[in-house]
């Protein structure tokens, strides 16, 4: 995928000393058969972690930044090998121009390591009323065909121009006017960019916001009426749980490619370039140009953000460790990009509540506020300890984790609307999140 986190590289058998058991085992005298050199077994040696954030480029331009080829004054030979290479340049660029869904066929690329570039391509203005939701886990789970018909449509392909040819990289649509969630890596030293739907229309984007140390940025595409993916929280996954990626690993001719495999581990510290982020592990195969793209769950809900995976320095190959930002983390992030174009602290309630459900005597249940903080926005509104939570936002909460979920859905200095049952009445109050 686009960004790998490099692990202390595997060696071979000659740091481990002779082999004693092997192929022949004992030879004919008894004695074990010695060490042979033409065997090789690989071992995990641990050591100091290096990291190294790679993208998929692309030799190639966006069509609006081809240079046009320079002439010169050359032999007779020189001549027709220049013309012969001018007619096979036409040919391909009229196929790109006159073609455009053809913008996915075969071209070559490679891996390239890239520093810490400025973003140079066009902006869009935040704020408005864009929120990034999360939905709670409902409905049966779905087949991997369907998953993939559901989530599919709202998978981009990434686009940017750099100074070397095109990165390469996948997207979200959050919004059906074309909010999309990608890395930051995928657009980091970007000069231009477009996305690809699924279905090969090419569509301009614009740069809303990023955040390089959390590795989030948010596209803005000129379109409406686009399929838009639903988030779930990811805080009610569980180790085992069967996850999917949707991606366009090693550049667009394999784009919209669909892996599978299962929560690894949850809230994981992964060091990556000097800082740590909080990610889910998966064993979903995730290679370069997968960055960006989804991690779903059983419902066809995007729970993870694709970012990096496990490899060592000399490229041998790692299974089964990749890793994604988690939607319970992301969301109040996302959503401060959107309005301010920066991230803040995320906004918190004041208070502590029962992770568990209490029943109601007239049968409703809601959780109980445990402890209440002074000076915050839930002193100030009034809620006391003892109170039970009924709904937040007009939505029933049955659990902690659906007040987490909805919370996240508001910024810091916003109103977050309370139902509450109080000494056998309901009671409505506002309650102002603040920052932590």
């Amino acid at each position: 995928m686009e960004n790998e986190f490099n692990q202390v590289p595997a060696s071979g058998l000659a740091d481990a000393g002779p082999l004693t058991t092997g192929r022949g085992g004992a030879g004919p005298s008894g004695r074990e058969r010695e060490w042979d050199p033409r065997e090789v077994v690989e071992y995990y040696v641990p050591g100091p972690a290096e990291e190294v954030v790679e993208r998929y480029v692309s030799g190639y331009t966006l069509p609006q930044y081809r240079k046009q080829p320079i002439r010169r004054r050359r032999g007779k030979r020189g001549f027709l090998i220049f013309l012969g290479c001018i007619a096979a340049l036409a040919g391909m660029t009229a196929v790109y121009y006159l073609i455009p869904d053809q913008v996915f066929s075969e071209r070559p690329g490679f891996i390239y390591e890239t520093p810490s570039k400025e973003i140079t391509m066009d902006t869009y203005p935040t704020g408005g009323d864009v929120r990034l939701t999360l939905r709670a886990f409902t409905g049966e789970a779905l087949s991997a065909q369907e998953i993939y018909r559901k989530v599919n449509p709202s998978v981009v392909t990434v686009m940017v121009q750099l100074e070397d040819g095109i990165g390469v990289g996948t997207g979200v649509i959050f919004t059906s006017d074309g909010y999309i969630l990608t890395n930051y890596h995928v657009v980091e030293g970007g000069s231009h960019c477009t996305v690809a739907l699924d279905y090969g229309r090419v569509i301009e984007a614009k740069y809303v916001a990023g955040d390089a140390d959390n590795d989030l940025a948010v596209l803005k595409a000129d379109a409406e009426g686009l399929n838009a993916a639903e988030f779930g929280d990811s805080n009610a996954l569980m180790v085992g749980d069967p996850v999917y990626a949707i991606g366009n690993p090693l550049g667009v001719e394999l784009r919209g490619t669909l892996t599978d495999g299962i929560v690894s581990a949850i809230n994981r510290d992964v060091q990556v370039q000097g800082r740590t982020l909080t990610l889910i592990q998966t064993n979903a195969a995730l290679n370069s140009g997968n960055s960006g793209g989804p991690l779903i769950n059983c419902y066809g809900q995007v729970v993870g953000i694709n970012t990096i995976k496990m490899s060592t320095n000399y490229k041998t190959t790692i299974e089964g460790l990749g890793f994604a930002l988690p939607t319970s983390v992301i969301t109040y992030m996302v959503n401060d990009l959107i309005q301010h174009g920066e991230i803040h602290s995320e906004p918190t309630l004041g208070i502590t509540v029962q992770p568990l459900a209490t029943l109601l005597p007239d049968g409703n249940q809601g959780i109980e506020v445990e402890e209440v903080y002074q000076g915050t926005g839930a002193h100030q509104a009034g809620v006391r300890p003892g109170d039970v939570i009924v709904e937040a936002e007009g939505e029933s909460v049955s659990t902690s984790a659906d007040l987490l979920r909805i919370r996240r859905g508001i910024l810091a200095g916003e109103s977050m609307e309370l139902l509450i049952w109080r000494d056998g009445e309901y009671l409505t109050l506002s309650v102002v999140l603040t920052a932590e």
